[in-house]
């Protein structure tokens, strides 16, 4: 493994919050820049100074706004498996989105407006809010697509993994059946992983991430085609998109749904759904 490499990612996590929050700061002025010149350009016979504060207010709401997408997006994570049931969700927080981007750049103006001397007038509401819904569903879910960017870059910073292939001479040195290692590749470097180090793996559309002491490692597989792999008396399936290695759990939390929530040893909470639940707690010698 590149020591280097990865001191480098550890200091670029530590700055991640700067880096990100430095990010939006300068797409959200350029974006103001260009719609600035392109409403000036536009709108030729008014004052010179009243495009500017159009779109600088529109921008700085949708910059204020960020962290509640982002939350959003964390709730409903929006990936290849589960956009179907995130879409409605995202759907109905846009709204929420453009109603309070909208009510907010409104009072910007008017006080903005009210600085001079001059009344600003938004309109009738619900016809210009439709107008205005319609552009911003387009920077929702522009903010929704960069941050799921941003999260498959970070995924492929921390590594890829693969099966160890069969060699083409003689005999492999370990099972590739149900192998003890996964071969992770790591910014142009590649390194094994035991596969008793992998805490669990979860389902991301045409990849498996394999989490490993805070890492995800994505390999290119299914669900199904990586469930012959593992071993059975370490790894169990407890959900549709999720196996988890029964030597890293800590807790089985009973819902009122029939399903249940894990906790693993550092604390991060899986879901294990009903039709998985019995057999996991006949494992431990437990019965519903």
């Amino acid at each position: 493994m590149n020591e280097q490499a990865d001191v480098g990612y550890r200091d670029f996590q530590r700055w991640r919050p700067s880096v990100e929050v430095a990010f939006w700061v300068a797409l959200s002025i350029l974006n103001t820049m260009f719609n600035g010149l392109v409403a000036q350009i536009d709108h030729a016979r008014t004052a010179s100074w009243e495009p500017w504060v159009w779109e600088s207010s529109s921008a700085l709401l949708i910059l204020l706004l960020i962290p509640f997408v982002r939350m959003v997006e964390r709730r409903w994570p929006f990936r290849f498996d589960t956009w179907r049931h995130s879409l409605p969700w995202h759907l109905l927080a846009s709204v929420a989105f453009s109603l309070m981007h909208v009510a907010g750049m409104v009072e910007l103006r008017k006080l903005a407006y009210g600085t001079v001397g001059r009344h600003y007038r938004f309109g009738a509401w619900w016809p210009n809010f439709g107008y205005e819904y319609l552009k911003d569903i387009r920077s929702y879910f522009l903010i929704v697509a960069l941050i799921c960017l941003s999260r498959l870059w970070l995924l492929r910073q921390q590594g890829e993994a693969k099966l160890l292939a069969e060699p083409d001479d003689g005999p492999p040195v370990e099972p590739v059946e149900r192998p003890e290692r996964f071969l992770v590749r790591k910014l142009g470097k590649e390194f094994l992983v035991n596969a008793s180090e992998i805490e669990w793996l979860q389902a991301s559309g045409n990849y498996v991430n394999l989490h490993v002491r805070g890492r995800d490692y994505p390999l290119r597989a299914t669900m199904a085609g990586i469930e012959s792999r593992l071993d059975p008396a370490r790894f169990v399936r407890v959900h549709r998109g999720y196996f988890i290695n029964l030597d890293y759990l800590a807790e089985i939390e009973p819902l009122e749904t029939g399903d249940a929530r894990l906790q693993m040893r550092d604390s991060v909470k899986i879901p294990c759904s009903r039709r998985y639940r019995a057999a996991l707690r006949e494992r431990f010698g437990q019965s519903d």
